[in-house]
């Protein structure tokens, strides 16, 4: 019984260890980054204005 309480603690430190390296990096989201300009959920903030999307369309990239 200890075994496989050793082996169960091993296989969940393995895929907790792996679990946030497969999020995807959208291009869109690198692009909107990379001109110094950030990401946000529905409006921008009133001196901002949304110049493209982030994460795939699902948020407004907002720049001065």
């Amino acid at each position: 019984m200890k075994i496989f309480y050793l082996l169960f603690a091993v296989f969940l430190l393995i895929f907790q260890a792996t679990s946030g390296s497969a999020d995807p990096i959208f291009p869109d989201t690198a692009e909107c980054r990379r001109q110094g300009n950030f990401c946000r959920a529905g409006m921008c903030p009133p001196t901002f204005s949304a110049t493209g999307s982030c994460h795939g369309g699902l948020l407004n990239c907002c720049s001065k």
